[in-house]
């Protein structure tokens, strides 16, 4: 009988040492079981980061807006040829700066206007240190770099030209990070009816609908371009605006964050996530955890003078909710001309690095931190 009993407690003490390891063994292989989570509750007492912002506009609403839905945020400027010049724009967020420091940070950018001219690098590097002087914490790298500028010969001029060299070394050298807007869309280059969600688009401005120009370089070569200017700068913090112009691929973006350490890329291409999502959910929750590190939320949202602010706040507030349901919860969203998706319920862990501490850590030019 005393064995029997011996046994059978045994036995007891092995199903239990066998239940509970195989518990641990659940919990180490599913984030899910030990994360915590925020909700929609959450929204507003969590500090975030919009990293693609442009305030062309002396009115302060989004600034008040911004205090009230918890965010700080980056207001870029770009060497863009239409709108307000560069300079009118660097005006604007300079006195903005000096009136909420704590609450936005700037991206400077550089003219091309006298490219082929031997006083452009000089004049180009002291105008940039005078804007870090000042404060600013970033440089853009536009488009019209690859997509518009031509040398003296005819030639477009690429990310990756020798004489913008001494420009990136530069900003390396003195820990200043770099955001590329570098081509478009893959959907640019693509017939009206391959295009996922910007057919409208160029079906009304086809002299940006690069298919129709195939005299202009091609999308690949803008991705090489960049990936060439990355390769000869490893030391440059760098952040693809738009999802790195590779939207359309989550493999294709995560060899590039596995080829340069210092690229990080902004979220501001919201229907491809979401369309993503929709197609593979749980390919998309785990690229987003795999490369946590690596991801900084952003809008690209434009800030204009408003003649209604009160609806201009509730658009503002409206579109960062939106996107805080998609990120925190798993509840049913809806992408217009693709039905229904799931959000991604990622774990608090991911979204405070993706809303706030990739961008304190990238803005201070140590990407690689």
């Amino acid at each position: 009988m005393k064995t029997a009993f011996y046994f059978f407690g045994l036995c007891i003490v092995g199903f239990c040492l066998c239940a509970c390891n195989q518990q641990t063994k659940s919990t180490a292989g599913n984030v899910d079981t030990t994360a915590q989570f925020y909700t929609m509750d959450d929204f507003t007492s969590v500090e975030k980061f919009d990293v693609h912002i442009h305030v062309n506009t002396v009115e302060t609403t989004f600034m008040e807006q911004a205090k009230a839905d918890n965010f700080k945020f980056l207001t870029i400027v770009d060497d863009r040829p239409f709108g307000l010049t560069m300079y009118e724009q660097q005006e604007i967020v300079d006195r903005h700066l000096k009136n909420f420091p704590a609450l936005m940070d700037v991206a400077t950018t550089f003219s091309v206007a006298d490219w082929d001219t031997p006083e452009w690098l000089p004049n180009t590097l002291s105008y940039l240190d005078k804007q870090f002087a000042k404060g600013v914490r970033a440089v853009k790298v536009w488009k019209n770099i690859g997509m518009d500028l031509r040398d003296k010969n005819g030639a477009f001029v690429m990310l990756d030209d020798e004489r913008l060299d001494p420009v990136f070394d530069h900003l390396a050298k003195n820990h200043i990070a770099v955001i590329g807007h570098n081509g478009e869309p893959r959907d640019c280059w693509l017939p009206l009816d391959s295009m996922t969600f910007s057919r409208g688009y160029y079906s009304e401005h086809p002299e940006y609908h690069m298919y129709l120009h195939p005299e202009y370089p091609s999308y690949q070569d803008q991705i090489d371009a960049r990936d060439h200017m990355l390769a000869k700068h490893p030391d440059l913090a760098f952040i693809g605006a738009h999802l790195g112009s590779l939207e359309w691929s989550l493999d294709e973006l995560a060899k590039r964050l596995d080829s340069y350490p210092n690229m990080l890329v902004d979220l501001s291409r919201m229907p491809y996530l979401q369309l993503h999502a929709k197609t593979d959910w749980e390919k998309t929750r785990e690229f987003f955890i795999n490369y946590q590190d690596r991801l900084v939320y952003g809008t690209d949202r434009g800030i204009s003078d408003q003649q209604d602010t009160a609806a201009f706040k509730q658009g503002i507030h409206e579109g960062w909710l939106r996107d805080w349901k998609f990120y925190v919860t798993e509840e049913p969203i809806t992408l217009r001309g693709h039905g229904e998706l799931r959000g991604l319920h990622l774990p608090k862990g991911v979204v405070d690095k993706i809303y706030l501490k990739n961008a304190e850590r990238w803005l201070t030019g140590k990407a690689d931190s």
